[in-house]
């Protein structure tokens, strides 16, 4: 069957090239975080294209979002809940969050610097907007664990780096190792992160291991990744084999998310706040946070259990979902 187009003043398009041999541009999905007025984030990872890009299995990015007024948001206020088998890494690019967990840290999260939480076997912690951020904006990533660090003790890490200038760039690299600079945060599986400031306009080449997949989060601008066009927000997925990762920027300056590793080999199983490798295994860490969340034979709320308590937040925590009523699914 063939169509012809019956419009009089048909809108005129421009064909652009694709993306590169694979290379995957995601596109994100607007989720709200919960409440009436909740932030909304921009979720690029998981997808259904894809679920890691190396170790990095979550990609959560929000803002500018103003705190106060009529139109704000009200601000990032994330009482105490679970995690296993991941790390988070929290990224600000404007405000402050405090941070508070189990294993007794208390720190809080500012622009240019990062904090890195390892759940391990278990830990428990809250995130709120701090009366300093009239704006948030910035990204919450995770790292899934392999299997010989996932039940390992939960820790924290904190990390100013030093800003790297090249022509065209500046760069913190907060992760792993580029542009002759290695971050001394230590973590389960090689990784790369680091925020990227591109002036318009300019052509940067970087060197990069050929081993890794890369991902790069769009946050201001618009630019060509290994040639292929990425608008902000996108996240574009970029396979092994290059030692080196082009990016052009177009016409105002271009803020991003350089993220890496080796594929990562291992099967795994989340949901909600868990990472697991069955769903057995999930459903025992749900069973396990809401022992901790309705309390114990006494009638008390909240005990300490697995999870922990976060010090000096003695907000009530949140309580897990319902299980879905299908088997989680193995993402690879």
């Amino acid at each position: 069957m063939s169509v012809s187009t019956v419009e009089k003043d048909p809108a005129e398009l421009t064909c652009t090239p694709g993306p590169a041999a694979g290379v995957e541009v995601i596109t994100p999905r607007e989720v709200p975080l919960g409440g009436p007025r909740a932030m909304t984030v921009r979720r690029t990872l998981p997808s259904r294209a894809r679920s890691l890009i190396g170790a990095w299995c979550f990609v959560d990015h929000y803002g500018p979002d103003p705190v106060a007024g009529p139109g704000g948001s009200g601000g990032m206020v994330v009482p105490p809940h679970p995690h296993t088998g991941l790390q988070t890494v929290s990224w600000l690019f404007t405000g402050e969050i405090e941070h508070r967990d189990s294993a007794g840290h208390h720190a809080m999260v500012r622009p240019g610097e990062v904090n890195l939480m390892s759940a391990g076997r278990g830990i428990s912690h809250s995130e709120v907007s701090t009366a300093a951020a009239t704006t948030l904006h910035g990204a919450q990533l995770w790292v899934a664990l392999p299997d010989h660090a996932r039940d390992g003790a939960p820790g924290f890490t904190h990390h100013a780096p030093e800003p790297v200038e090249r022509p065209g760039l500046e760069a913190r690299v907060f992760l792993g190792s580029l542009l002759g600079v290695t971050s001394p945060v230590p973590t389960a599986t090689p990784l790369l992160g680091a925020e990227l400031l591109i002036q318009p306009g300019a052509s940067v080449s970087l060197d990069v291991d050929p081993s890794f997949e890369h991902g790069v989060l769009v946050d201001t601008g618009a630019l060509a990744v290994a040639g292929t066009p990425a608008a902000a927000h996108d996240l574009v997925y970029l396979p092994p084999g290059a030692d080196h990762l082009d990016l052009q920027a177009g016409p105002d300056p271009v803020r991003v998310l350089l993220l890496g590793g080796p594929p990562f080999g291992e099967s795994i199983v989340m949901w909600w706040n868990f990472v697991g490798r069955t769903h057995e295994e999930v459903v025992a860490h749900r069973a396990a946070w809401q022992a901790q969340v309705e309390g114990g034979p006494d009638g008390s709320t909240y005990v300490d259990g697995r999870f922990g308590v976060p010090t000096g937040d003695q907000r009530a925590p949140i309580p897990a979902p319902p299980m879905p009523h299908v088997r989680l699914r193995e993402r690879r």
